[in-house]
């Protein structure tokens, strides 16, 4: 028999599984746009324009990709 604190335990980590995957379904979708614009920059795709950014740009676009979506994640708040 669930005892009134254990039905709030219950609760509570429904609650935060469902908060929990609403943010990780936030920071896949923003890292595949984002890496789907940035992965064929870095490429060169528009080095047929004259366009083309160089290798440490490259990284450091990569590498924003992961920041940002970190501090997504640290965003998570209970409501």
């Amino acid at each position: 028999m669930m005892t009134l604190i254990g039905m709030a335990i219950c609760t509570f980590l429904i609650k935060f599984g469902k908060i929990t995957y609403n943010k990780m379904t936030q920071n896949l979708v923003w890292a595949t746009g984002y890496n789907a614009f940035a992965i064929p920059l870095a490429a060169g795709v528009l080095y047929a324009y004259n366009f083309m950014i160089s290798p440490a740009v490259g990284a450091i676009l990569m590498s924003l990709s992961t920041v940002i979506v970190a501090f997504n994640a640290r965003l998570l708040k209970l409501k």
